[in-house]
């Protein structure tokens, strides 16, 4: 496992964020928050597919209202994304926010800034200061020539110093751009600037298919450097792919976020069962299980489609399959136990991973 930066802990709702506790996926909801019915039903399919803390736009006040409705409804922390209108913080927070997103210096002057602070400090309620490239102070890209990571993190800096001259500290910190490079760099210096959470992610990073693609990269790197407490994939597309891109790529980091670490051949040649099917299945039945809370051991499971690496691949998990002429073997911590028809087979093998890692 990654060595992790000791952060400071705090308490989102009633998940704990930073000081070593597991990584939390967010994800954000597109629908509009005034739309109470639709923007729950959203957060709902979130919940299900793992995600740990959703984030809400709260462009007016009809949206701030419908917060508090919201906030009923739902089982997982609720953070309000707010800009410029201090009044909407401070209804959001009136209405249960577990956190909000705003940036101390685009609301105003200081006596607005010091009335949130003094009812997230009353109310325990974080404010995560977000930064991204796109949205720099001018004098900023000036100085820098351009929405550099130095900018970014000195950007994320100004808004952290105005909480903490108002004793604030239970912050939480992003420094977004859609620059890879750019982004790691930034992380990489408000890592050694502050001992804040981090909350990381590419912003903008495109469709479903390109932004994971440079979301892993960008919050791979990140996250191999011990650097995060919480993550968010972007993507132009379902919220939901956000949660299931996160959490893959927690599990293939060995930092959380699945009880199953699941591994499948790419197929070749020599495959003579319909591995792509059966893997897929296996996948994503196994995983639904997960999300339903049926899974609560960790368990290696390999699902491998010919004798040449099939084998060795399965005996190396706890459970695996390895595809022959028509049917399959199974294997359990490096022995063959049986052998089975490959049609019909996804059955028996998610059957017997739930006796293995099951409730």
């Amino acid at each position: 496992m990654f060595l992790r930066q000791d952060t400071k802990e705090i308490w989102v709702g009633g998940k704990k964020l930073g000081g070593g506790n597991p990584i939390l996926v967010q994800s954000m909801t597109n629908t509009d928050t005034r739309d109470v019915a639709s923007t729950v039903a959203q957060i709902q399919a979130l919940t299900e597919a793992g995600c740990d803390i959703v984030r809400v736009a709260v462009p007016d006040m009809a949206a701030a209202d419908a917060v508090g409705e919201i906030r009923k409804q739902i089982s997982i922390p609720l953070v309000t994304d707010i800009h410029f209108d201090y009044r909407l913080a401070l209804r959001c927070m009136e209405n249960g926010a577990d956190k909000v997103r705003i940036n101390p210096g685009n609301i105003g002057d200081r006596k607005r800034t010091e009335e949130v602070v003094r009812m997230a400090s009353e109310r325990k309620i974080p404010i995560r200061i977000g930064v991204n490239g796109g949205s720099l102070e001018k004098e900023l890209l000036h100085k820098y020539g351009g929405a550099t990571a130095e900018a970014i993190a000195e950007s994320a800096m100004r808004h952290v110093e105005i909480l903490e001259d108002l004793d604030f500290t239970d912050i939480v910190v992003s420094l977004k751009s859609s620059d890879i490079e750019k982004t790691v760099a930034a992380y990489e210096i408000m890592a050694r600037k502050r001992p804040y959470p981090l909350h990381v992610g590419l912003t903008e990073a495109g469709t479903v298919w390109s932004g994971t693609i440079k979301s892993c990269a960008a919050i791979g790197a990140i996250l191999s450097r011990g650097i995060g407490d919480t993550i968010r994939v972007s993507l132009t597309g379902d919220p939901v792919e956000e949660v299931r891109v996160g959490r893959e790529l927690l599990a293939g980091m060995n930092l959380g976020g699945r009880m199953i670490q699941f591994v499948s051949c790419p197929t070749c040649g020599r495959t003579r069962i319909d591995l792509i099917g059966l893997a897929t299945e296996i996948e994503r039945r196994l995983r639904a299980l997960e999300v339903q809370g049926k899974i609560v051991r960790p368990l290696h499971v390999a699902v491998m489609g010919c004798a040449v690496n099939g084998p060795g691949e399965a005996s190396a998990a706890d459970i695996g399959l390895a595809g022959g002429d028509g049917e399959v073997l199974l294997f359990e911590k490096g022995k063959i136990i049986g052998k089975m028809p490959s049609e019909g087979a996804a059955d028996a093998f998610v059957a017997r991973v739930l006796e293995l890692a099951g409730a």
